[in-house]
């Protein structure tokens, strides 16, 4: 059930939808049943049989799409599969070439879509291995094609009890960080349903929200970013004092503390002394404060003798257990945990600003129009997570200058 509201229209950034009425805020503008999704189900049950636990649901997916290709018009799923965006038109960071990923060389995302390429490099090879025994599908199939249908998966998808799905018509709504609308299914009706969450005069837009995604994630699986993205956050490693005769016991003392001594982000594993923060509280409240875990990590490493380590794992024993979690009593030494911190993120500063300065001119000669996009996508990406760095610093400083 589509509503008759709206319309598809076509623009340089792909398809989307609007209205061509008035839609109201609760309104069920579409309605799309689990048997019209393309969703592993569908990949013929002999081939089906031969995929093992290490080809994810993304990869069959992706065969399943490469399969109704193969068919040309002779595919019941024909007229939608021709709309999908051409590789040329994608813009996800595992098509970015040497150059173009050097732009982002300083960050995460430039090690885990190297990663993701390497993954879906991986399942690739594992299909063609299980499905030896069909060579007029594997001969027909190359790496390059693959990788296209997979991110077509990533960037277009939804999950739900069926797992990864392909929902046609739905995949034209963009994207909008603060919008509260939302896929959702229905297991006991099996569809997929969306509300407008506002009123939409005729010839608005008429936007969703994905996910509370940063412009990293948004970049990796969906080949665009943000100008200005709410849920931008940054990945930091915050690295011992140098010469410290004293870091390996507090590494270790650490990761004793944790929980989870990795941080898995976007297909990659992370060292413990990795932080995710987000937009930091300010003199006008906007944000959040830095996270407590690196607050706590940062007063492990201010630290300068065995003794005064022993003395938080005893007060984290009579407490919670939670390793320092309480400002120090010692306030210069609560100071020059902080100011551990700061120096830190000052030189993390300092690299975004040289990595954005180095970016070379929209106009210059080389930027033909998909380099320009994605140079522009990497400016926002940059600009993004400087801003949260930023808003880190004023913090600490505040907060030192405070104390």
């Amino acid at each position: 059930m589509i509503s008759s509201v709206l319309s598809i229209g076509k623009s340089d950034i792909g398809r989307f939808l609007f209205a061509s009425e008035t839609i109201r805020a609760g309104d069920c503008i579409l309605k799309v049943p689990f048997n019209v999704q393309i969703s592993p189900d569908m990949l013929p049950s002999p081939i089906r049989d031969l995929l093992g636990d290490e080809i994810g649901n993304v990869a069959k997916v992706a065969l399943v799409i490469l399969l109704e290709q193969k068919l040309g018009s002779d595919s019941k799923w024909a007229p939608y599969i021709i709309r999908l965006p051409k590789p040329w038109e994608m813009h996800n960071t595992i098509f970015w070439s040497e150059r173009e990923l050097e732009m982002i060389r300083k960050i995460s995302l430039f090690e885990e879509s190297l990663n993701q390429r390497s993954q879906i490099e991986r399942e690739f090879l594992a299909i063609k291995q299980a499905l030896e025994t069909f060579p007029e599908i594997i001969d027909s199939i190359n790496f390059d094609d693959f990788m296209h249908a997979y991110a077509l998966v990533t960037s277009r998808a939804w999950r739900s009890t069926k797992g990864d799905s392909l929902i046609p018509f739905a995949d034209f709504l963009n994207h909008d960080g603060a919008s509260k609308s939302l896929v959702l299914n229905d297991d006991d009706k099996q569809l997929s349903e969306v509300i407008a969450d506002r009123d939409y005069a005729p010839g608005e837009h008429v936007l969703i929200r994905y996910g509370k995604y940063s412009n990293a994630t948004l970049m990796l699986d969906f080949g665009f970013a943000l100008p200005y993205n709410i849920h931008d956050q940054v990945l930091v490693q915050v690295k011992t004092v140098e010469d410290d005769p004293l870091a390996r016991r507090k590494l270790e003392l650490w990761q004793r503390s944790c929980t989870s001594t990795t941080k898995y982000v976007n297909g990659i594993y992370f060292p413990g002394n990795s932080f995710t923060i987000r937009e930091v509280k300010s003199a006008t409240g906007k944000g959040r404060g830095l996270p407590q875990s690196l607050r706590a990590f940062a007063r492990i490493l201010s630290c300068t003798s065995p003794q005064e380590l022993n003395d938080l794992c005893t007060e984290a024993a009579n407490g919670d257990g939670r390793l320092a979690r309480i400002p120090l009593k010692n306030l210069n030494r609560e100071v020059e945990a902080h100011q551990i911190l700061l120096s830190q993120f000052k030189q993390h500063v300092e690299e975004y600003e040289a990595s954005i300065e180095a970016l070379w001119p929209v106009d210059s000669p080389c930027s033909c129009k998909k380099m320009a996009q994605r140079r522009l996508m990497a400016q926002h990406l940059l600009t993004g997570e400087l801003r949260i760095l930023k808003s880190a610093t004023a913090w600490l400083n505040n907060y030192c200058d405070t104390i």
